[in-house]
């Protein structure tokens, strides 16, 4: 056993991992808003959703319930806060004013580069942890300042460094817009990694739903992008899902908080956000 697993499922799962980016990184890849396009982007994000549900369900016949559902909870955590990403991509997108296919190779890129520093993240989160407890309530108060970050109405692109926001578009090269992607998926970690440390400290567990989220990004982002600016109550629902996951991890030694009871919680917040967005689009349909 390595780090809440066996070499066999260490390997396992980064053969998965490597056969989903090759499989990604080949799909054929027409103009971001064609419907065909739109169309093969929710057909593969859908795919790689369920390819995270069964390998929940393989988790649970391995390790146990308890451990599945703390990795569908990181999952779904990592998920939720993912799609302020996609408003970053959006305005990287905008500013550098690349084509639709230098986007698609951009973020394979930075998805792979995001991998490798969620990797070294976790586990030196779990490590701090598991020698300095007192490390928690750190980790608490920055995903509290998140949520007031979020809460008060801040725009996601806010987080971009203003010298990435100076670069100028290469036409060449796309280094500096993978270097963009990079350092604001650095910044949004400090947020999403803390948080999915809140519901487990398995390094296995936590590193594979940061990893099985990260992986369906791209298409996600070409699946949706049109449809970004219309989830008006996003910020307020991702700043009540961080508030909720600060609030367990600073109150772990006094109050335990079920991984059921928190399933729930997560999934009535984005219920009640991506309800109010719709409504609000709806009765504002041209906003």
């Amino acid at each position: 056993m390595i780090a809440g697993a066996s070499w066999s499922w260490w390997i396992g799962f980064h053969a998965a991992v490597l056969l989903l980016l090759t499989i990604d990184a080949f799909l054929p890849g027409s103009k971001p808003d064609s419907q065909r396009s739109q169309k093969l982007a929710w057909a593969w994000t859908f795919l790689l959703a369920l390819s995270a549900a069964l390998f929940a369900c393989w988790v649970a016949i391995a390790f146990g319930h308890q451990t599945a559902l703390e990795f569908i909870a990181g999952y779904t955590i990592e998920s939720s806060l993912s799609i302020d990403n996609l408003f970053v991509f959006l305005v990287l997108f905008a500013g550098f004013r690349i084509s639709a296919a230098r986007q698609r190779r951009a973020l394979s890129w930075g998805i792979f580069g995001a991998i490798l520093l969620r990797g070294l993240f976790v586990f030196s989160g779990v490590a701090l942890l598991e020698r300095f407890s007192w490390i928690s309530y750190i980790f608490g108060a920055l995903i509290l300042y998140g949520a007031f970050r979020l809460l008060r109405g801040g725009a996601a692109h806010a987080v971009i460094p203003e010298w990435i926001r100076r670069l100028q578009p290469a036409k060449d090269s796309l280094i500096p817009v993978i270097i963009a992607i990079e350092i604001t998926d650095l910044i949004f970690a400090l947020d999403s990694v803390p948080a999915v440390l809140a519901v487990s400290h398995n390094p296995f567990v936590v590193y594979t739903s940061n990893i099985a989220a990260i992986l369906g990004l791209r298409s996600l982002y070409f699946a949706i992008s049109g449809w970004l600016d219309r989830l008006k109550y996003l910020h307020y629902g991702l700043g009540a899902l961080l508030t909720f996951v600060a609030f367990k991890m600073l109150a772990a030694h006094w109050i335990t908080i079920s991984t059921d009871l928190s399933l729930s919680i997560i999934a009535a917040i984005l219920l009640v956000c991506g309800f109010s967005s719709w409504l609000y689009s709806k009765k504002h349909p041209t906003t």
